[in-house]
């Protein structure tokens, strides 16, 4: 019989990749999505359709979140599903809350209440960390937590609401904190993405070229997605229940500011002479000017080892966005 993995948020960026992922590994398995009803976009696994058993969820709903998993009956629960821009949770917390922390514990609760031993992964996010000074890099396990958003204060619920479900009822809780992840399929409102997109718009003669960008000079350590996924993979194989690891590229060459990935997607364009401008508007109210994550720990437990360079991470991104504004469906 294959064992049944339940991605929620399938359509979404790391969702789909993770489905490529795990669809990729042989026919051992059988790949269980949620969506949102008409809410969610499916331009992400279209291709994956005829693969997929797809099934209508609002997580945030205790009621519709038991009946799903009722039918799915999971034998491995990668949580995918997640508010994770960070500029609007300052003006919607309560959404952020919903869906990061509520749809949480609607899993847990299924899972205590079933007596299930599924691993249940929950990825949280470096952003946790928040104002993480110079002299506290690289950032371990250990770190403080000094959240400067909405945002990341419901990643941390979420995950030590998933440590509390593990502690006490013994529910396999696989923790992560990823650091930053990009690639193809991530939505443009992000920072990456948004210059990908706005490059590809100039060179098609929609737009002046004159970029706008938010803060660009935050520090982070990047990781291809199909890297991440793998990682996230391992992480329910071969990761302690309740245990904090924390993920992501480490190496020096992996390790860029916003600004520095700006200008060389610039330099990859077939437009010369393009330049940028902050604009109020993309700039938060709170900056995390550096994340830099100490691996080991996970490295040392699944033997992953992240394959691709960033330089591969722009020219994908940049690729796939001139692709949509090519096709107009961006």
């Amino acid at each position: 019989m294959k064992e049944r993995i339940l991605i929620t948020g399938i359509t979404g960026f790391v969702g789909s990749h993770l489905a490529d992922y795990v669809l990729g590994l042989g026919d051992k398995y059988q790949v269980i999505g949620t969506k949102r009803w008409h809410l969610s976009r499916m331009d992400n696994i279209r291709h994956l359709l005829d693969r997929v058993t797809m099934l209508d969820c609002d997580l945030t709903d205790s009621i519709s979140t038991r009946e799903m998993l009722n039918v799915a009956r999971p034998d491995r629960i990668f949580h995918c599903a997640a508010e994770s821009f960070v500029s609007p949770s300052w003006k919607n917390p309560q959404r952020y809350m919903a869906m990061n922390y509520n749809a949480t514990v609607n899993i847990l609760d299924w899972l205590h209440q079933n007596k299930s031993n599924a691993p249940f992964h929950i990825p949280g996010s470096g952003e946790e960390y928040g104002e993480i000074d110079e002299s506290e890099l690289p950032i371990t396990p250990e770190s403080v937590l000094r959240p400067v958003n909405p945002y990341a204060v419901t990643k941390i619920a979420q995950d030590l609401i998933g440590f509390v479900y593990n502690r006490s009822y013994g529910v396999n809780v696989i923790r992560t904190r990823a650091f930053n992840h990009e690639g193809p399929r991530r939505d443009k409102v992000f920072g990456i993405p948004w210059y990908a997109y706005q490059i590809a718009m100039v060179e098609a003669g929609r737009m002046e070229p004159l970029l706008k960008v938010g803060h660009i000079d935050d520090r982070r350590n990047f990781t291809h997605v199909r890297d991440m996924v793998e990682a996230y993979w391992l992480a329910s194989t071969k990761c302690t229940p309740g245990e904090l690891y924390l993920v992501g590229s480490e190496a020096p060459e992996t390790i860029y500011t916003f600004r520095q990935a700006l200008e060389m997607l610039i330099g990859m364009s077939t437009v010369k002479g393009i330049r940028h401008e902050t604009d109020p508007q993309y700039v938060r109210p709170t900056q995390v000017p550096r994340l830099i994550a100490d691996t080991q720990k996970f490295r040392d437990a699944t033997g992953w080892e992240p394959k691709i360079p960033f330089q591969t991470i722009l020219t994908e991104t940049l690729e796939y966005w001139r692709e949509r504004v090519r096709l107009g469906t961006a």
